[in-house]
């Protein structure tokens, strides 16, 4: 047996093909590596597509009524990283509807213009065995949801030098 080396992309019908290439391009800071009238093939890496749209006609907003993907999340490498994106992202308009940190990350939801719920985040331990550690704890138990917080805040405390530690510590 072997397991996938990685999640390579994810792909979403649209009805409107250049809104949802220019958000994505701006929300991932990425580029487009192929398009036509009919597809579009984004990446933010070495990877030829994270991210690929394909202009189906479709109209109506997925909800929770619908079956199929919730969110994507993309991971980012440090908390400065996550928080420099979400200062970027405020000052052209797009905000999150629901930070929150779910304990193992602290994550931002975004909703792209079709409605697709997209989650930047960042990994709150920084080993396996950290993580596992804080499961047996019983703390996602009690709440696998997590604690929200306000993004302003945590900018802020981060701008003062308060440790990663306490900065993704779920209250």
């Amino acid at each position: 047996m072997a397991s996938p080396g990685k999640l390579a992309h994810i792909v979403l019908r649209t009805g409107r093909l250049s809104p949802m290439t220019d958000w994505y391009i701006r929300v991932l800071e990425g580029r487009v590596t192929f398009a036509n009238e009919a597809l579009a093939f984004l990446t933010y890496d070495d990877e030829h597509h994270r991210v690929a749209l394909i202009a189906t006609g479709a109209s109506e907003r997925p909800t929770d009524a619908h079956t199929g993907l919730h969110h994507a999340a993309f991971t980012y490498t440090t908390l400065g990283d996550l928080l420099g994106t979400y200062q970027r992202l405020k000052k052209d308009g797009i905000l999150p509807f629901w930070c929150i940190n779910h304990g193992p990350t602290t994550s931002m939801y975004f909703e792209d213009p079709d409605g697709n719920h997209i989650e930047l985040q960042i990994d709150n331990f920084a080993t396996d065995e950290a993580l596992d550690e804080w499961f047996r704890s019983g703390a996602f138990e009690a709440n696998p949801i997590g604690v929200e917080f306000d993004p302003d805040d945590l900018v802020r405390r981060f701008d003062a030098g308060e440790s990663f530690a306490e900065l993704v510590r779920r209250a």
